[in-house]
């Protein structure tokens, strides 16, 4: 089984770009269809349980989709 955080941490480590180009889609409650993106360049830092952004710290269990440059990285089971 494959976790978001594994995934970012391969893409922050051992990509020539990092996370530029990638996108993190995650369960947000109250966003349109509970769901909010962002940007990878604006992850702050990779913490053990959550990402870090300027704005909030996002739990792990929440990411829905990583994409990056359209190919999907990750996909939770939850999403069709």
């Amino acid at each position: 089984m494959t976790f978001p955080r594994d995934v970012l941490n391969r893409l922050r480590w051992t990509e020539d770009e990092g996370l530029k180009g990638v996108t993190i889609t995650y369960l947000h409650r109250g966003a349109p269809g509970d769901r909010m993106s962002i940007k990878g360049e604006d992850i702050v830092e990779l913490e053990r349980s959550f990402f870090v952004t300027a704005d909030s710290k996002i739990p792990y269990h929440r990411i829905r989709l990583i994409e990056k440059q359209g190919e999907v990285l990750y996909r939770d089971r939850s999403e069709k």
